[in-house]
């Protein structure tokens, strides 16, 4: 039996009130990214590792309440400052891996000029 697998795709969109190189910084500065990368207010990121290059890879750790580390990791595929960022995203062993699998994700993050930016 062959298996089908079906592309799933999740479009989110949001509008920041920040300059793009704001937005890329805080996507791609690991002192920046560590103010606001966490599944919830009270958790911590003690770890974030980025490598932001076309090959460069990047290792993103956050502590819950409970002191559990859920940790993701993988490369990035394509950067472009200020207009997008791709790159792979995989579970590490822990209490997440049961949740990707063995598969991995691919993220996009595309930004846009607004009619105020120059």
């Amino acid at each position: 039996m062959t298996e089908v697998r079906q592309e799933l795709v999740l479009e989110l969109s949001h509008r920041y009130s920040a300059p793009r190189a704001d937005v890329f910084d805080a996507w791609t500065n690991p002192q920046v990214l560590k103010r606001w990368w966490a599944a919830a207010p009270t958790w911590e990121t003690p770890l974030a590792e980025i490598d932001a290059r076309e090959g460069g890879s990047y290792r993103l750790s956050m502590r819950t309440d409970a002191g559990e580390l859920h940790t993701v990791s993988g490369e990035f595929t394509e950067v472009r400052p200020l207009e997008r960022l791709a790159y792979t995203w995989s579970w590490e062993q822990g209490p997440d891996a049961a949740m990707s699998g063995s598969e991995e994700t691919l993220v996009i993050v595309d930004s846009s000029k607004t009619a105020k930016e120059p």
